[in-house]
């Protein structure tokens, strides 16, 4: 089973947060939330969620990692040590790195765009140092997956689910969904 974490911290945007999760759960992944910064993370729109487990629980077994966007949730995964390690352990291990919306600025920050096309939320280009940076609502660029925003989300939540499981388990997903995008 592939096992993702989808890491939360306060002020994260909840449709980039649930969609993906839904999706890869329907899929078969093992998805659990990370908190970072507490159990309970209230997201940017007052939702808040009950993580699965703590940042200092998470194994360096991921499959794939996942920040969502929204503010001051970037900020907030961005300003996490932990967080940077385990993208960094991640990437240098050659599993997947997913983010959307304002957290491609994370790995930008990071140092893991050099040489990579990648896209983010308008406005947050200039942290995506090293990128080739398009417009796309999603691009997929070796083990990195980045995408532009909450309008985005299941768009990106597919490509995930094509990445761990196959472009036939994605769209059998879609078609199960009605999913018409």
């Amino acid at each position: 089973m592939n096992l993702v974490y989808l890491f939360l911290a306060q002020g994260f945007e909840e449709i980039e947060a649930v969609v993906p999760i839904d999706i890869l759960r329907r899929a078969g992944a093992k998805v659990q939330t990370v908190g970072v910064g507490g159990r309970a993370i209230r997201g940017s729109h007052n939702i808040e969620i009950t993580a699965d487990i703590m940042l200092q629980d998470i194994s360096d077994n991921a499959d794939m990692l996942i920040l969502p966007g929204g503010l001051p949730g970037a900020d907030n995964l961005q300003q996490s040590s932990g967080v940077i390690n385990a993208l960094n352990n991640c990437n240098n291990k050659g599993k997947y790195i997913a983010a959307i919306c304002a957290a491609p600025k994370i790995l930008g920050e990071a140092g893991l765009l050099q040489g990579k096309t990648a896209t983010c939320f308008p406005g947050f280009e200039k942290h995506l140092h090293g990128a080739n940076v398009t417009s796309n609502a999603v691009e997929i660029d070796g083990n990195i997956i980045t995408a532009k925003g909450a309008g985005a989300a299941y768009e990106f939540a597919f490509a995930l689910a094509g990445i761990l499981f196959g472009s036939d388990k994605a769209t059998s997903l879609k078609e199960a969904m009605h999913y018409n995008g």
